[in-house]
């Protein structure tokens, strides 16, 4: 360990805003900033940002949180984004994403932008091996549906132009430190890179079309040096960037990571209590979710698990040597929130309680008083005629389908509260039986049973999806006392990057700190009452495919 003067930036952009915060080589957060970033959606399923907006809100934040420390005790700084494609000319200039704009600005795909819809579909009918690695499917929100539909759709104008080709985790580390490194994260998880054989896959990228385009100079477009999550990029902090984010040059930079992952990192370090309610157990027995706008199900083990719709194994996406599933839910918080908003007494809670997050504590209030007036031993028997197929924009996993659709099964004309609090309420139970399916996937296709559910983010405030997803998932649920968990990850790297620690394993460990645990309620009558439920929820998803048919023949 260095001195006890040793702080840790880690930078964090959303979907909606970048996040910076200073934190010890202990893991506690001391200073935290937040700044919005600006997104283009100018049109249905397209969705832009931009990455000087998106740099200049990191720089603004990162400023703040160190303001009033000493430069020289700041030592290190990890990045960590979501999976957007960024695209810039041959002077490493923003390059324009939009077919309807030429405001090269606008040069960011945003992770959740649908456009590639056609390109997937192509993808997945060369049936590749290394679509092996992706559940079987590739999803539309990955990088290569991406390049393909911007050298189908903007080949003039766009796609003869490209000088460099980055996930956006990995633009901020070229910005830190003008170094063309890539991590090993977003490069299997997102662009199909080869990470046994740490190579791109010439073979893919020429079964699609795309090999020609991207092979020139050693794949200099999309990355020639690709490295571990956490690792020190060559001499730091460039003198630019210093001055930008206003710290010293040659400050340690590490490899980044996607900000789902950095968040499993931190949630994967932590420890609950030791004890039959906690989990001590290594990091293979624990499954991460990272609950916001969307919601990710991240989970390591130490041989490769290939399970349908899910995507993975990922080998070093995380950690080095382990390999990495991932499962996900396209829409978790952005659901809750557009259920409640689209209610008919949505405006008059919201002029009662001032915010959503007020609402829903009201809710799952109300919920307790109407479970307790109705005479029944759980809040979830009040749902016995209300339920909820949740992908309202598609399934990520393990059904890795992008145009199912959501549906509610007993709705009336009631325009009440009770009536609000029912639908939000089998909203949440979907949600846990969505983690429950994600779960039963991975162990019949060999993995271990997991044994605890590590919980970050919005959704993980919220008690009443804590204790859906522990009834739901006969797990316990731990909830870290350091709720900043992307945040903490991407410090966690910046500290191994900086030499505090020897190992990204032991960053997480020493820095993750403990938490709470939310037990299972195991009655019997509540499991039986949840078995059934769960059965209609699978029912729910044969009967849209059984209109499907009718429909389309």
């Amino acid at each position: 360990m260095t001195s006890k003067q040793a702080y840790l930036v880690g930078v964090d952009v959303g979907t909606g805003s970048a996040r910076a915060a200073l934190v010890t080589s202990k893991g506690e957060v001391l200073q935290t900033c937040v700044k919005s970033i600006q997104t283009w959606n100018t049109q249905p399923n397209y969705y832009e940002q931009s990455s000087e907006d998106i740099w200049s809100a990191v720089c603004e934040c990162v400023k703040n949180v160190t303001s009033g420390y000493a430069k020289e005790h700041i030592k290190g700084i990890g990045f960590d984004a979501t999976c957007s494609l960024v695209v810039l000319d041959g002077e490493m200039q923003p390059l324009t994403v939009c077919p309807s704009s030429k405001d090269n600005q606008r040069n960011v795909i945003l992770w959740m932008d649908h456009r590639a819809e056609e390109e997937a579909r192509f993808i997945n009918s060369t049936h590749h091996k290394m679509l092996n690695f992706v559940g079987g499917s590739i999803s539309l929100e990955m990088e290569v549906p991406k390049l393909l539909w911007l050298k189908r759709n903007m080949y003039n104008e766009v796609w003869t132009k490209v000088g460099a080709l980055f996930d956006l985790p990995d633009y901020l580390t070229f910005r830190a430190t003008a170094a063309d490194c890539r991590s090993i994260c977003s490069a299997v998880c997102k662009w199909n890179y080869d990470a046994e054989n740490r190579s791109w896959s010439e073979d893919f990228l020429q079964a699609i079309g795309l090999s020609d385009d991207l092979r020139i100079n050693n794949w200099r477009l999309i990355g020639t040096h690709v490295s571990n999550p956490g690792a020190p990029i060559d001499g730091g902090l460039s003198e630019k960037a210093a001055q930008e984010l206003g710290l010293n040059p040659g400050t340690a930079v590490a490899s980044s990571m996607i900000d789902a992952h950095a968040g499993a990192l931190a949630l994967l370090g932590c420890e609950g209590p030791s004890g039959a309610s906690g989990d001590k157990s290594g990091v293979t027995s624990k499954m991460a979710i990272i609950c916001g706008t969307s919601s990710c199900h991240m989970s390591l083990t130490k041989q490769p698990v290939l399970a349908p719709g899910i995507w993975g194994p990922y080998k070093h996406a995380i950690i080095p040597n382990l390999y990495l599933n991932e499962a996900g839910q396209s829409a978790t918080g952005v659901l809750i929130d557009y259920i409640l908003q689209t209610h008919p007494c949505y405006e008059r809670l919201l002029s009662e309680h001032g915010s959503n997050g007020k609402i829903y504590t009201f809710l799952n209030t109300f919920l307790d008083e109407l479970a307790t007036r109705q005479g029944e031993c759980s809040v979830h028997r009040l749902t016995i005629d209300m339920h909820v197929w949740p992908d309202f924009h598609g399934n990520r996993s393990p059904l890795a389908d992008p145009n199912l659709k959501g549906m509610i099964s007993g709705l009336t004309m009631t325009k009440d509260v009770q009536n609000l609090a029912l639908i939000y309420l089998a909203l949440m139970q979907a949600l846990a039986y969505g983690t429950r399916h994600i779960l039963q996937v991975l162990e019949s296709s060999g993995r271990e049973p997991i044994t605890s559910i590590l919980l970050c983010g919005g959704l993980s405030k919220n008690s009443l999806f804590v204790q859906t997803h522990a009834d739901i998932c006969s797990v316990p649920v731990l909830l870290p006392s350091e709720p900043e968990a992307v945040l903490l990850g991407s410090a966690m790297m910046g500290a191994y990057a900086a030499g505090i620690y020897n190992s990204l394993e032991l960053a997480a460990t020493g820095m993750g700190g403990s938490a709470k645990v939310v037990k299972p309620d195991m009655r019997d009558s509540n499991r039986d009452y949840h078995e059934r439920k769960y059965r209609v929820f699978q029912r729910m998803y044969l009967d849209q495919r059984g209109y499907e048919r009718i429909m389309k023949g």
